[in-house]
């Protein structure tokens, strides 16, 4: 717990991209919104003090633009789920792998506690309606599913959470799981994602 400004609680912040910031779904209807109401229902003293992620995004972007705001809001608990536009938009594996290792670093290097950091895998998008169109030609679950394992393989060294959202998004072809731009998670979507976080986060923070 953490007493900043006279407020005491967890001081979360959340980074990403779409799958973050909840594109599609009316606002607070975001898995990061979610997750904090469902933690504060069940006694957790925390507050999402900031989500700076945005639609498109890269880790090039959550270096050079989110990180700072992360930094500045003196968070306590971190939560991180990127990738996706990286693989579409062709970044290599080995690319990714720095660039994310340079994110966990920052990222642990402003919590007092490096352990409070979840890391979400990314969701194949392929059983999405329009999904494909965004694949170029490539195999979209084979390509996320490396990307997930460089997550993964990030994860370990440092003991951090993984929570694997990736075999759930397989599953979830209905199109009651996505938003109207035929691409996007739907809240319920998000509420699945959610369930599946939660436990992650109340075993650090509960």
């Amino acid at each position: 717990m953490s007493d900043i400004g006279g407020v005491a609680g967890e001081r979360y912040v959340a980074l990403g991209d779409s799958y973050t910031i909840g594109e599609g779904v009316e606002p607070g209807h975001a898995w990061p919104n979610l997750l904090t109401t469902h933690l504060q229902e069940e006694g957790v003293a925390i507050e999402l003090v900031a989500n700076p992620s945005v639609t498109g995004w890269t880790t090039r972007q959550v270096i050079e633009h989110q990180l700072p705001i992360f930094e500045e809001s003196r968070p306590t608990f971190a939560t991180l789920l990127i990738g996706v536009n990286d693989w579409v938009q062709g970044v290599s594996p080995d690319d990714f792998g720095r660039r994310l290792s340079q994110i966990l670093d920052r990222i642990q290097s402003a919590l007092l506690d490096k352990r409070k950091l979840i890391l979400v895998t990314i969701p194949d998008f392929s059983v999405a309606p329009d999904g494909s169109m965004y694949g170029s030609g490539r195999d979209i679950s084979q390509g996320i599913a490396d990307f997930n394992d460089i997550i993964k393989a990030e994860a370990g060294p440092r003991s951090l959470h993984v929570v694997d959202i990736y075999p759930l998004s397989q599953r979830m072809e209905g199109s009651e799981y996505f938003a109207s731009d035929n691409l996007h998670p739907s809240t319920a979507a998000y509420e699945r994602w959610e369930q599946m976080i939660y436990p992650a986060a109340i075993s650090l923070l509960g």
